[in-house]
């Protein structure tokens, strides 16, 4: 008897950790042509960032113009299905933003007087929820023996921007002219390697948390600052201790700090609430927020964001 239940015990030890690690979700991809590829075919914009001219990519006109792209980024995506990869449309994204947020442009915000204007990535970025953007760039070489493919492939996560896979590489020359074909091809012998890597940094992020930034400022007007005391510990002290509590193990960094701001970086958030929903800068950025609303502080704050990884809390008043 104390055989067999010995090895149900042993048994358990083993699938445990295979089951758990099954539940973990897969990040959520959105592949893009990158801003090289965007530049060298003109499909740019401008727009008003605080005053300053921003010329950024025009995924709507590129994917209207193009006939390339849809194919090349389908070819792509077969790819990465068959890596078991979760893939949003970012063709279909743009035109559900659109429809949805059709009042809501960057350059009218900057107008209004908004300081904290998104670029239209980032709004794609935050409206359409992918945890990692895949940039493709690709250029046909004609040469003696046939054409061929050179490309690079680019892994950002959505959250930081920081690159988390790269591939590069040029095809063999081949007779074949069909561009999304030749490019399958080229970036089909180094697929497993780039998936490879995104793993890597899927697996980090599940087990030390989604790194963002957070900001805590005052308004000018307000009649306190961080280093007011609430029952014999300043503010200051008290977000902190919130952070140390809130964060995965405890992980952030606060790079900077005065009796008007405070700058955590590195912050480490969970990848999910404690519903089963994703957790992203906004999201927990208004847990502090609901924090300072209580006693003993009931403190107003305003909650702003930059993309899915920067949240901006402004003491004092919304």
């Amino acid at each position: 008897m104390k055989e067999k239940q010995l090895s149900i015990l042993i048994l358990a030890c083993i699938l445990c950790p295979l089951f758990a690690f099954a539940q973990v979700k897969q990040p959520t991809l959105m592949i893009l042509p990158s801003d090289n590829w965007c530049n060298q075919r003109y499909f740019m914009t401008e727009y008003n960032n605080q005053g300053t001219v921003m010329k950024i990519p025009d995924y709507k006109l590129a994917f209207q113009e193009d006939t390339e792209l849809g194919q090349v980024i389908a070819k792509i995506g077969s790819l990465m299905i068959k890596k078991d990869c979760r893939l949003k449309d970012a063709e279909q994204e743009l035109k559900n933003i659109e429809q949805r947020m059709a009042e809501d442009n960057v350059t009218q915000s900057a107008a209004s007087g908004s300081y904290l204007a998104e670029s239209p990535l980032d709004i794609l970025k935050r409206r359409a929820k992918a945890d990692i953007i895949i940039q493709i760039w690709w250029k046909v070489n004609n040469t003696g023996a046939g054409k061929s493919v050179s490309f690079t492939l680019e892994a950002f996560d959505a959250y930081t921007s920081k690159r988390i896979a790269s591939s590069t590489g040029t095809d063999i020359p081949t007779s074949e002219s069909i561009v999304p074909i030749m490019l399958e091809k080229a970036v089909s012998g180094r697929i497993k390697e780039f998936v490879g890597h995104l793993n890597k940094f899927y697996k980090d992020i599940n087990r030390n948390g989604r790194e963002i930034i957070l900001s805590v400022k005052r308004w000018e007007n307000a009649d306190f600052n961080l280093e007011k005391e609430f029952n014999d510990e300043e503010l200051s002290t008290h977000i902190n201790s919130w952070m140390k509590k809130n964060t995965v193990d405890g992980r952030f960094n606060m790079s900077d700090a005065s009796e008007n701001f405070i700058l955590f970086e590195q912050v480490r958030i969970p990848v999910e609430d404690k519903n089963g929903n994703a957790m992203d800068a906004r999201e927990f950025g208004r847990e502090l927020q609901k924090y300072l609303g209580k006693a003993p502080f009931n403190i107003t704050a305003k909650l702003m964001i930059r993309g899915l990884g920067e949240a901006i809390l402004v003491l004092g008043e919304k």
